[in-house]
């Protein structure tokens, strides 16, 4: 075998192992996922509520609003709602394919109407309405269907006089659906006025990521924003802030630890404790019994930042 026929035979064995690559939907069936040190059983991460077990990672790998609503009320222990859904594709937009075949793949994807997710659940036995937005459904963007959803929990929590909480996530707005997209900002908005002005908690839960309108508008009007660690919130990318301001970013910019140092989240709260330290914050808004462990008629320093937060 001469050198020109083993280039040939090595070329061919690239080819095969690159057509062998596994497909993102592939992927998604396995029984792998990956992080820190590589692959890693999705059961583990699963028993572990999809947080990386290492001491030096912690990573929060995103989630679904079912796992969300499992982690937060018990497993299965919520009522979904059905939200209302508006015309799809009001403008007929189209792009690198029509806007009608991205929804219709998502909904596949996911088995969702729209990225935004209504339960009704409870913590410490108070009742709370909950929205969670699915990351897998193109990005969690907002559309109609997400303000339409939005809208649904706050009425839901006025009529039943119930904390409203917003798990929020997704990349900003649906640039289909140009102006009613932006106008979900202006929707959200008074939505969250009502639910205040009823005299009912509004609590934030920042994943990761948070962006674009999303920050700008429903993400940043909570009584309480709690964010989980290393969640990146931000409204621009950090490329077009470092171009535009021509300086180096400090380390960790946008990530929640930062911005809880800037001040525009109130605390950081692990995946395994945020029933708990929810379940706590609601209580003292709602000024309902104490729920908040003490010892010798001392409160501990952890109740202290709670309350601290909720003050």
């Amino acid at each position: 075998m001469n050198w020109i026929t083993k280039i040939i035979k090595a070329g061919e064995k690239i080819k095969t192992a690159i057509h062998k690559r596994a497909t993102k939907e592939e992927i998604a069936k396995s029984d792998w996922t990956s992080c820190c040190k590589g692959p890693i059983l999705k059961k583990d991460l699963e028993e572990n509520l999809w947080v990386c077990p290492e001491p030096g990672c912690k990573k929060h790998h995103r989630i679904s609003p079912k796992q969300r609503f499992d982690i937060l009320f018990g497993k299965n222990n919520y009522e979904i709602f059905k939200t209302p859904i508006p015309k799809d594709d009001p403008l007929g937009f189209i792009d690198s394919k029509p806007y009608k075949e991205r929804l219709k793949s998502a909904r596949k994807k996911t088995g969702l109407d729209c990225s935004m997710v209504v339960a009704e659940g409870s913590i410490n036995q108070i009742k709370i309405t909950a929205v969670a937005s699915d990351f897998d459904f193109m990005g969690a963007s907002i559309g109609a269907a997400e303000g339409e959803a939005f809208l649904f929990a706050a009425q839901h929590a006025v009529d039943n006089k119930q904390p409203l909480l917003m798990v929020a996530t997704g990349g900003g707005m649906k640039m289909q659906e140009s102006s009613i997209s932006l106008s979900q900002m202006t929707r959200t908005t008074l939505a969250i006025n009502e639910v205040k002005a009823a005299g009912l908690p509004y609590i934030v839960l920042m994943a990761d990521p948070v962006a674009g309108g999303i920050t700008a508008s429903y993400a940043m009007l909570g009584d309480i924003h709690i964010a989980e660690p290393g969640a990146l919130i931000a409204f621009a990318g950090a490329r077009v802030i470092q171009g535009t301001v021509k300086e180096e970013l400090p380390e960790g910019f946008q990530r929640s630890e930062y911005v809880q140092k800037t001040g525009f989240v109130d605390m950081i709260v692990e995946r395994k404790d945020l029933a708990e330290k929810i379940g706590i914050l609601i209580s003292i808004l709602l000024n309902k019994k104490p729920v908040i462990s003490t010892e010798e008629n001392e409160t501990s320093e952890d109740s202290q930042s709670l309350t601290k937060a909720a003050s």
